[in-house]
């Protein structure tokens, strides 16, 4: 089979919807399939293999080193043509994923979409919140063109469904629980971020910026810090938000951007991960922090609704209650024996989501798409 991605973000930029692309190119070429992907131009990125179509693009403002794909419709057209496709995966709602998803329709090729960003969530965190219903409009018009949207959950197909999105299915997500593993718990890594053997370390991971709600969980740290002083925390990742949040909170640890071993190392070095986003739809990191075998206190929705049993993995705190929020990561960085029980429940929750068995879900999804399935057939799959 010959399956085409479109995706205006891919490694070596660093973001869930990147890594995920990548993971699931990777899980097809596995299983014997060509892919080709599109995606725009990448400055200072190594040189792209024949089965990559590069195209034009313009820098996002806020989001330094991501690009946005310029309209195609000729090239991709003409790469199409000469090589067909089985099926299309369009990961994004950008000017490139449009003209992807019209050039798929004109040309008969069974396409499906990926709903990776709430969008029209940020609108409220950029604060632009007439915008919000106008963002889900443009995000609903594009989906419901595919012959299938993919969706991470459960509860965000029933959600969008109820929005006017015609047909979600769900394609569930999966961590790489050997890269992820709490054997690269470091005491190395530890004393390098000035943290003591029997202190609670907390960490974050994402980017740092508006709509990742960042205020509460340095609001919960330093709550935390009223009872536990030597309480340390670490932020990976970059943003717009981390030099104003570097300069105001001289104790923390901005560790910028890791990949691969190193942030396997991080994460596994802390104690518990404080995640405190309302704007996922998914929610990655959840799944490396309980591999790694570090408690997750996360809101109720996405990977944490998902997979997070509150009480046993962490916290699963209900949407929006922010005192609850604090509290709880109050209590559980108060009680690190605790901490470490949950961690070894937290890693054994997830030691069967493999991103093969994520990859030959995909395949069945796009292999159905090209041989006329209706999606409905499978909404309760």
């Amino acid at each position: 089979m010959h399956y085409a991605i479109v995706t205006e973000t891919y490694p070596p930029e660093v973001n869930g919807v990147a890594l995920t692309i990548q993971s699931l190119e990777h899980g097809l070429r596995q299983r014997g399939h060509r892919v080709s992907l599109v995606r725009p131009r990448q400055d200072g990125a190594a040189p792209a293999d024949a089965d990559h179509l590069l195209v034009g693009g313009v820098a996002l403002p806020g989001y330094p080193g991501l690009r946005a794909g310029l309209p195609s419709p000729g090239p991709i057209a003409a790469a199409w043509r000469h090589a067909r496709p089985d099926a299309v995966y369009i990961a994004t709602e950008g000017p490139l994923g449009w003209s992807a998803l019209r050039t798929a329709r004109r040309l008969g090729i069974p396409a499906a979409t990926g709903f990776h960003t709430r969008f029209d969530t940020y609108m409220r965190d950029y604060r632009l919140p007439w915008m919000e219903p106008v963002a889900l409009g443009w995000m609903r018009r594009f989906h419901n063109q595919a012959d299938a949207t993919l969706v991470p959950t459960r509860d965000l197909q029933m959600a969008l469904r109820a929005q006017g999105f015609r047909r979600p299915r769900v394609l569930p997500r999966g961590v790489d629980t050997v890269l992820f593993d709490p054997v690269r718990r470091s005491a190395a890594v530890r004393e390098g971020l000035g943290v003591a053997p029997d202190a609670p370390l907390l960490i974050h991971v994402g980017r740092l910026a508006a709509e990742k709600n960042l205020s509460l969980a340095l609001c919960a740290f330093r709550r935390l810090q009223v009872r536990r002083p030597d309480a340390r925390m670490v932020w990976i990742g970059d943003g717009p938000l981390r030099e104003r949040m570097r300069r105001e909170n001289p104790d923390c640890v901005f560790a910028g951007t890791l990949r691969g071993e190193a942030l396997a190392r991080q994460f596994a070095s802390a104690d518990l991960f404080v995640f405190p986003s309302l704007s996922e739809t998914f929610g990655n990191v959840t799944l490396e922090s309980m591999a790694s075998g570090v408690p997750v206190v996360a809101y109720d929705y996405g990977a944490a609704r998902e997979h997070l049993i509150h009480g046993a993995h962490g916290a699963a705190i209900p949407c929006g209650d922010e005192s609850a929020f604090v509290a709880a990561v109050t209590a559980l960085g108060s009680d690190m024996p605790r901490l470490a029980a949950m961690g070894r429940s937290a890693r054994a929750a997830v030691a069967g989501l493999s991103p093969a068995q994520v990859a030959a879900e995909f395949d069945r999804l796009l292999a159905g798409l090209r041989d006329g399935q209706r999606p409905h057939a499978h909404l309760a799959a």
